[in-house]
């Protein structure tokens, strides 16, 4: 097979993958082909190089960037290092699946929120246990119906999830909504947004405590009321409410969340 071959087969398994070619200095169009487990093939001229820039080349594809990068001819990377020396210019092209979005409870705000999130080029899960809610036929906007409870789920994917991910928990039924809090704080997940009023909060931290979720780092990243203080009241509101948050906590932008107000969500 061949790195073209590769590549491509990585592409259509929506397998991570990211590409790095000489565009300037020794070896132009030298290649690199790097999977997200560190494996790669091809070379770029020099194996310290090739080290360096497969070690890169994982940032940005975790990232889901592309963009050109400068080293030495041996992997030099610090401007001392490239004194007197020639400078290569390699461009690296990401391949990254979409992000993930993980919508628990089969409720009425679910269709709305996963039509914003596919708008914004979300992979959208709908779960719930409940075979007679999570159906395709109620859902068919979404990329996945899953009957089954969180645990489960979480445990058999919970660790491709990455912080350009969010789960979104949307039902106020303890037997599901505290396993799904479990299930994605043991993650690396950028996002997880909880719905409820502060009162449903304040009790669901309490169960959380019973079960052993105690640690304060931890339940900082749960975004609960979920949303921004939009006055948000619709499914659909709600639903721009929640994708419009999960975009300000991507890109590090102050907005006014629900979760850092007080009083009623609603007027």
């Amino acid at each position: 097979m061949t790195l073209y071959d590769d590549l491509a087969a990585a592409i259509r398994a929506h397998d991570p993958v990211a590409l790095a070619t000489v565009i300037e200095g020794p070896n132009v169009t030298g290649k690199l082909l790097v999977h997200a487990d560190g494996s790669h093939t091809g070379s770029l001229g020099h194996p310290e190089l090739d080290r360096v820039v497969a070690r890169d080349a994982l940032a940005e594809l975790e990232a889901g960037r592309s963009g050109v990068r400068h080293y030495g001819p041996e992997g030099e990377t610090t401007p001392e290092d490239l004194v007197d020396t020639p400078v290569v210019r390699i461009f690296v092209e990401s391949w990254a699946p979409p992000p993930q979005m993980w919508i628990f409870g089969a409720v009425d705000f679910t269709a709305a929120l996963a039509k914003v999130a596919k708008v914004l080029g979300y992979r959208v899960t709908v779960c719930d246990a409940r075979e007679i809610f999570a159906t395709r036929r109620r859902f068919p906007m979404a990329d996945e119906v899953r009957v089954t409870w969180p645990g489960p789920m979480f445990d058999e994917r919970g660790a491709q999830l990455t912080a350009r991910d969010a789960v979104c928990i949307l039902t106020h039924d303890p037997k599901f909504d505290v396993p799904a809090v479990r299930g994605a704080l043991a993650t690396k997940v950028g996002y997880i947004g909880v719905m409820g009023s502060r009162t449903t909060h304040a009790k669901r931290m309490q169960r959380l405590a019973e079960v052993g979720v105690a640690d304060q780092r931890d339940l900082d990243r749960l975004m609960s009321p979920i949303g921004l203080d939009i006055g948000a009241r619709t499914p659909e509101e709600t639903a721009i409410s929640i994708c419009a948050e999960i975009i300000a906590r991507r890109t590090g932008r102050v907005a006014p969340s629900l979760r850092d107000g007080a009083g009623p969500i609603h007027q």
